[in-house]
């Protein structure tokens, strides 16, 4: 028998027509004859916000995502009521609600384009099971239309066609299309007749997205419990979506310098004698390095916070004459509290009731690597700052320079589902909830309250945190990596793409295990995975003790001389790598940008994946086959020197690069000035009197930047940092560099050494500073060299005659 009840509860519901409309100031009401009311708010001229209830009324306004220093404001509203539909009218678009259904459809104002249209638009069905709903979004997917983003998805980078889900998951040695995995960022990026749009949709329960999959000409998303709350960006160019989408969701602080550094790690370096050995091993054969990691044996039978006494029986004497020789040590910290009544944080938590507990009363217990543990509800702000106070010891007492985050999805062993049941309770900042609700979330809250407790005790230094889970905004508190992945040419691919995709969805701060966590590369895959990662933010070696060593003399001679070549690249790139990031801070640029980012007009971009834009001059593309002696590669427009050769390439183009086991193809954007720091073995580890400055020269006009200050502390954000502007100016015989200096940082450096590269004249007169320079301050050693005052302020390079 079918009753009535059983029908109601089958298919999806819709919105009825439009009954009622009310504006307040930026926020537009529109309710509907059954009850479901859509609010529009205009946060900017290209970005809106959709809320929509099916009660008529909407839950307490609270997002971990949102920060509450974006960039609100705009410079026009209009609506005006029409037969059909209501017009919002911005100085960037015209959205149009219709009357029948809340169906939305967003057009470019400019030019009447439309940019982004409601298929079915808003739908729902009634959760039984759960209470509430499951809220439904579907969209056109037109013609041509693409997608990128939704943070580090391992499969091809354009999502077109392909369907994905979002919760966090602890996935050892996934593959390529595993999914889901650790991080969820429910945020992409549509391009469409050549615009972008983006797409937030800010709902941490399980949510999906399926982009033209299912439906050919239909692109959806959907949560199992929530708000239907998405917000959209309008750029039109993709790189202003993100720089958006990351202003709204919180930019980073600068990290110290050394936190861009060349970072060793392995399950696990122990004991004492073992780190020294490694740690000596590096200095021996002049690798750089900044940083060396202890994982879990560190601890006294796993317990977070304590010192295996037999390992470690002075920590403090060790970390400090660690960094005596330049190492800055990492220690992991995992959210499970092994249960054990003389454990000294376990009582802490238990006293104070800060443990996550069942629906029913008792605590969530689940084993993780200590045995049976407990996990802190880090959703409760009384939780965050007992966890933030723990760090004492380790950081300001001990000196440990950086913690990592690993374990926190929250990953629970011996489990189907491999983390909390569904009915364990949060506090939520104070809006209660299950662990539905609340599982996405739990990595990003407990790196939140990490980030706090090593900002406390590391001040007046900057903190600097890794985590492995995270949620839209996580962006803000630290550094992540793309976890357990596997040493095989597979991977590579996948580490490649892992961190475009996080870029590009406003997690720039990434990396992956170089050489593969699980099993053992042989040494061709470890150097051109190393190759790879010195174009990465973040930059380290992880590997599994189960599958032997990974460190860069692991393998042959020669291996090791071409991975230290490429560290050493590294650490002459700093301060190009650090003046992106000064950039990511300020504005949310991605320090890596697809080549459908860097040209989202070139149709040839949009399913290009291996290469990339390393800050905004460095064209990179990694060999990813073994055996190969080159590869074919897609240069995008401009022109570029090839870094190796010099050579000048026009773009636009797919072409053949030699590339042997030494090499990887990298390529400079004419008209560039590169920074570049002299060869350290850590940062720091001399003053730095001289800088190279690499000119390439360019027909026409090019803008660089070169951002400096002390590489740790806050006297940044006190105007104490130095930005240089310069500005090229190339002719037919004639080459001037112009600077401008910003800032009251005084920089050790006194000179800047040119390095010219790509002249097309000789010179016959040089002028600094209106002042005539003899031509003997020119030298010829593979490319024009000049040593030059830092603080100059126009030189002028004149061929024969003076002809412009």
């Amino acid at each position: 028998m079918i009753t009535n009840t059983e029908l109601e509860q089958k298919g999806n519901a819709f919105p009825s027509n439009v009954v009622s409309f009310r504006k307040d100031v930026d926020t537009l009401y529109f309710t509907t004859e059954n009850d479901v009311a859509l609010q529009i708010t205009i946060l900017r001229d290209g970005l809106l916000r959709f809320r929509y209830s099916t009660t008529g009324m909407f839950a307490k306004d609270f997002s971990y995502a949102i920060t509450k220093h974006a960039s609100i404001g705009y410079n026009q509203l209009d609506i005006e009521e029409k037969e059909d539909n209501y017009s919002i009218t911005t100085t960037k678009i015209i959205c149009e609600v219709s009357k029948k259904g809340l169906r939305v459809k967003i057009y470019d104002r400019a030019d009447g384009t439309l940019i982004n249209e409601d298929e079915l638009g808003f739908h729902w069905e009634e959760s039984y099971e759960f209470g509430g709903d499951i809220v439904k979004m579907s969209k056109v997917s037109h013609d041509g239309e693409s997608y990128f983003g939704l943070g580090d998805k391992p499969g091809h980078l354009n999502l077109k066609g392909k369907r994905f889900e979002n919760w966090v998951t602890d996935s050892y040695a996934y593959g390529k299309d595993t999914d889901p995995i650790y991080k969820t960022i429910p945020f992409y990026t549509g391009l469409h007749n050549k615009k972008a749009y983006g797409i937030f949709f800010d709902n941490t329960f399980r949510s999906y997205f399926d982009f033209a999959q299912e439906r050919r000409f239909v692109t959806s998303f959907w949560a199992q419990g929530g708000e239907m709350n998405y917000y959209f960006i309008y750029g039109p160019k993709m790189t202003d979506v993100v720089e958006y989408y990351t202003d709204l969701t919180g930019k980073p602080d600068l990290p110290p310098l050394w936190a861009l550094g060349f970072h060793q790690c392995k399950w696990s370096y122990y004991p004492e004698s073992k780190v020294k050995e490694i740690t000596s091993k590096f200095r021996e054969l002049q690798i750089p390095c900044d940083a060396i990691y202890l994982d879990i044996d560190y601890m006294e039978g796993f317990r977070c916070f304590t010192w295996n006494k037999e390992y470690f029986p002075d920590p403090k004497r060790m970390v400090k004459e660690l960094e005596a020789d330049g190492f800055k040590t990492v220690a992991i910290i995992d959210p499970g509290i092994k249960i054990d009544k003389n454990y000294w944080v376990y009582k802490e938590g238990l006293e104070n009731d800060y443990f996550c507990k069942r629906a029913d009363g008792p605590y969530i217990k689940g084993k993780v690597w200590p045995g049976e543990c407990y996990f802190p509800d880090f959703t409760n702000p009384k939780v965050r700052e007992w966890w933030s106070g723990l760090f004492k010891e380790l950081i300001e007492d001990i000196g440990v320079k950086g913690i990592w985050n690993d374990m926190n999805e929250p990953a629970v062993m011996e489990v189907p589902n491999k983390t909390f049941p569904h009915d364990v309770r949060h506090d939520y900042d104070a809006n209660p909830c299950s662990h539905r609700k609340a599982h996405n979330i739990y990595g990003m809250q407990m790196a939140r309250a990490t980030y706090h407790g090593v900002k406390k005790f590391s001040h007046p230094k900057r903190p600097f945190v890794i985590t492995r889970a995270a949620y839209s905004g996580t962006q803000r508190y630290t550094s992540t990596w793309t976890g357990d992945n596997i040493a095989n040419w597979e991977h590579l691919w996948i580490a490649n793409v892992q961190v475009q995709r996080l870029a590009m969805s406003g997690f720039s701060f990434a990396g992956s295990d170089i050489g593969g966590f699980a099993e053992q590369p042989h040494g061709e895959l470890f150097t051109r995975w190393i190759q790879l990662a010195t174009f990465h933010p973040f930059f380290r070696v992880h590997s599994s003790g189960d599958h032997g060593d990974q460190e860069p003399w692991t393998f042959d001679e020669d291996i090791t001389d071409i991975v230290r070549k490429f560290i050493e690249l590294r650490y002459q790139l700093l301060p190009y790598l650090y003046t992106a990031f000064w950039d990511y801070t300020e504005k949310g640029v991605p320090l890596i940008k697809s080549l459908v980012m860097f040209d989202q007009e070139d149709v040839n971009t949009h399913y290009r994946i291996d290469e990339f834009i390393f800050g905004d001059s460095i064209l990179a593309c990694p060999v990813i086959e073994p055996n190969a002696k080159g590869r074919r590669m897609y240069v995008p427009r401009e022109n570029w020197y090839n870094y190796w050769t010099d050579e000048l390439v026009k773009g636009g183009k797919e072409m053949w690069v030699d590339a042997d086991i030494d090499s990887m193809p990298v390529f400079i954007k004419e008209g560039t000035i590169i920074p570049k720091y002299p060869v350290q073995q850590y940062v720091s580890e001399k003053k730095i009197e001289e800088i190279t400055l690499e000119v390439y020269y360019k027909k026409g006009k090019e803008d660089s930047q070169f951002f400096e200050d002390a590489h740790d502390g806050y006297d940044y954000t006190k105007g104490r940092f130095c930005l240089r502007s310069f500005k090229l100016t190339g002719r037919k015989n004639q080459l001037i560099i112009q600077q401008h200096k910003e800032g009251s940082f005084e920089s050790d450096c006194k000179n800047f050494k040119l390095k010219i590269h790509g002249l097309p004249f000789e010179i016959k007169t040089i002028q600094l500073d209106n002042e005539t320079k003899s031509l003997e301050h020119l030298q010829v050693n593979g490319c024009l060299t000049m040593i030059i005052d830092e603080n100059f302020s126009e030189l002028d390079f004149n061929g024969e005659n003076g002809e412009n």
